[in-house]
């Protein structure tokens, strides 16, 4: 273990940052193509030019990994695995994704291409281990949320099934949890999970004594800690910024690269990463579980300014190639005989002959001057661990020979590290889903907050559904019950003896949002329904629940109602048609930027700079950002043919308001209230 070193991973959106990271000392990148990636405002990559990015970085040992890790509709699942596959045949030495039914069809088709669990999974507990390498995930990157004891016992599970774990190390902080946020989705219609998160979070929003940007925080920086993370086993730090500057990701790529070959960082280096991007400084307040005021921060006029001073300093980090390849050779020199030279990576030999070696008439070659000679490899990523010569005396060798012979050699070894691989896809195995439009009796599910919101209108819904906090011997006879589990989870200990305990009372059923829920509900012997926090948005998606024992599913919030009753894999599946829709879910507390949680009266709200307001709910060492409007298709019921059950989803409604609510569903009533539409008919970019 003492010579494992985990990967320096390097964000890339153009050519020139891929030079900067590759030549800072970044063992791999991460890269999108122009579409299907998280990062779809970069520059990016055509499938032309990956292929070109592939061969320089595999000739400097640097590994390529592909970010596919948006949600993909029915209708884009067959382009999305066809684009990987050409990106396969270009190289890549894995995806990063994030859409469960793409992973099934991808792993269909190309089953050897390593697949990375996507942050935007929401995996931040050991439970969804399992899950993903059944699946066939080689690797995890963990929600950027983790602190330092869960990464570090998270790890020792993944050590045990043979699972690598990915961590972010640097970079910018999302407010909520990846994969957990409709903020950008449904306030301007641009959605993170789609890739084109417009960033509203870092727009003003304030809470009770805040600075007016409470969603806004700090840059992450974990550098002090690599080693501690390098003892952890993990496999590799990855840096956030592939919508940043070349310089900064040479910048942030030079200062992992020093921490974890030297153990520290200089003093110029650090100086100028503080600089080249931050917001007033960074935070580790997750991984220390300092969480609070400290941690956040906007980019201010004087962070801009002082940018400006370092980005001439921070390219020559790039200027030139940086020799990182060791190789192993031997020249012969013997007479009546062409040169030869052999070199060796460790992997791959090449053997280059060159001109016969004359007579000496005055200065025979000798081996300081061979060896002068072939070691002349800059401008190249190569320098020579050891040579090894076998020279004749009295013979003289060209210095032009000497050096076409070794330009020869390494470009004959720069086209074997560069080969591609050969790729045979089987695209019979994709399947069409035939769609069931049928009209069913749609059924309701009543989500309540609380027990003081369990009406006897509520009682008689098809199925009522509490929290996982909920007393277990206030729960009443003869109503239909299942138990919703925390989208975020701290203490698996603490769920699992919840579940087990509403398990002894009679309930059968759990909504689940991640994969670790699903686990835990599983281990307490309750059936599965996959909740909105699941993001399925594709047939292949839903028929995983399915597999898995799913009793039903509920569709992603963000899939346009007509395309939501498309999707079919012979599981029940519904959506939310009423309440207000949970924006983000985080850990740090927004109002914990104005008050502390002694202070808060638990009814706070954030207003945004046009005087909206947005709910703040707390539960279980999670914060939920709820949405200032209800979701309302009372009136719209009609149009909900396909699917098999709506979700009223009550959060700070009183109990009037809830039996007026189900009331008015019931009658198909208009709205009487501020309301949206949600998604459903406008949809997403």
């Amino acid at each position: 273990m003492s010579d494992f070193k985990p990967e320096v991973l390097s964000p890339v959106g153009n050519r020139e940052m891929l030079t900067a990271a590759v030549r800072s000392g970044a063992d791999a990148v991460y890269l999108g193509l122009d579409s299907f990636n998280a990062r779809r405002n970069a520059e990016n990559f055509t499938v032309a030019s990956l292929r070109e990015a592939v061969e320089f970085c595999h000739i400097r040992g640097v590994k390529v990994y592909l970010t596919l890790n948006i949600l993909i509709s029915d209708a884009e699942m067959k382009n999305a695995v066809e684009q990987t596959v050409e990106a396969a045949k270009a190289g890549i030495d894995g995806v990063i994704t994030a859409d469960i039914g793409f992973v099934k069809n991808l792993h269909k088709v190309l089953p050897s291409l390593p697949v990375h669990a996507s942050t935007q999974m929401t995996v931040h507990s050991p439970s969804a281990i399992k899950p993903l390498h059944e699946m066939g995930f080689s690797r995890v990157v963990v929600s950027r949320e983790m602190s330092r004891t869960e990464l570090s016992a998270f790890c020792e599970e993944a050590k045990a099934q043979n699972m690598e774990v990915e961590v972010f190390v640097h970079g910018a902080l999302c407010m909520s949890m990846s994969g957990q946020c409709l903020l950008s989705a449904m306030l301007g219609g641009r959605s993170g999970n789609r890739g084109l998160c417009a960033g509203p979070c870092r727009l003003p929003f304030e809470a009770k004594n805040g600075n007016g940007y409470d969603l806004s925080l700090k840059d992450l920086s974990l550098i002090p800690y690599l080693n501690e993370l390098k003892d952890m086993g993990v496999s590799s730090l990855k840096i956030e910024g592939r919508m940043k500057r070349p310089e900064y990701v040479a910048a942030a790529t030079a200062a992992c690269r020093q921490m974890l070959d030297n153990g520290f960082v200089d003093d110029a280096i650090s100086s100028a990463l503080e600089k080249v991007f931050s917001r007033s400084g960074f935070t580790d307040g997750y991984y220390t579980g300092k969480l609070g005021k400290d941690m956040f921060g906007i980019r201010t006029k004087d962070d801009v300014t002082a940018a400006d001073t370092v980005f001439s300093s921070l390219h020559e980090l790039y200027r030139n190639d940086r020799q990182s390849i060791a190789l192993w050779g031997g020249a012969e020199i013997k007479e009546g005989s062409p040169v030869t030279l052999t070199v060796n990576d460790g992997v791959n030999t090449v053997t280059v002959s060159g001109d016969i070696p004359e007579k000496a008439i005055n200065r025979p070659t000798d081996e300081a001057a061979v060896l002068e000679k072939l070691n002349k490899t800059g401008g190249t990523p190569y320098y020579f661990e050891n040579l090894n010569l076998n020279i004749d005396e009295g013979l003289m060798v060209r210095v032009s020979s000497l050096n076409a012979l070794r330009r020869d050699a390494l470009e004959k070894l720069s086209a074997l590290r560069a080969k591609l691989p050969e790729i045979s896809p089987d695209y019979s195995v994709l399947k069409e889903y035939e769609k069931d439009l049928s009209v069913k009796e749609l059924k309701t599910v009543i989500r309540l907050d609380s027990t003081d919101q369990l009406t006897d209108k509520a009682k008689t819904a098809d199925l009522v559904l509490i929290q996982i906090n909920t007393n277990p011997e206030a729960l009443p006879e003869k109503v239909n019950l299942a138990v919703e589990l925390p989208r975020g989870i701290s203490n698996e200990g603490y769920i699992l003896g919840r579940l087990r305990l509403f398990r002894e009372k009679g309930i059968e059923a759990a909504f689940c949002s991640t994969l670790a829920a699903t686990e835990l509900a599983k281990n307490a012997g309750l059936k599965t329904v996959a909740h909105f926090g699941y993001n399925t948005y594709n047939s292949a998606s839903a028929k995983y629940h399915k597999e898995q024992g799913g009793l039903a599913a509920v569709l992603s919030p963000e899939l346009l109602l007509s395309d939501a009753k498309n999707i079919t894999a012979d599981i029940p599946k519904g959506l939310i048609s009423y309440g207000r829709l949970p924006l983000m879910l985080t850990r740090n507390c927004p109002v914990k930027n104005g008050l502390s949680c002694a202070d808060c009266n638990r009814n706070e709200a954030l207003t945004d700079r046009k005087k909206t307001q947005f709910p703040v709910k707390c539960q279980n060492g999670y914060s939920e950002l709820l949405n200032s409007k209800v979701i309302w298709l009372a009136d719209r019921k009609s149009e909900l043919v396909g699917l098999d059950f709506e979700i009223l989803y009550f959060t700070d409604e009183t109990p009037d308001r809830v039996d007026e609510v189900i009331a008015a569903y019931k009658k198909g009533a208009a709205p009487d209230c501020d309301f949206t539409r949600g998604l459903y008919f406008r949809g997403v970019e």
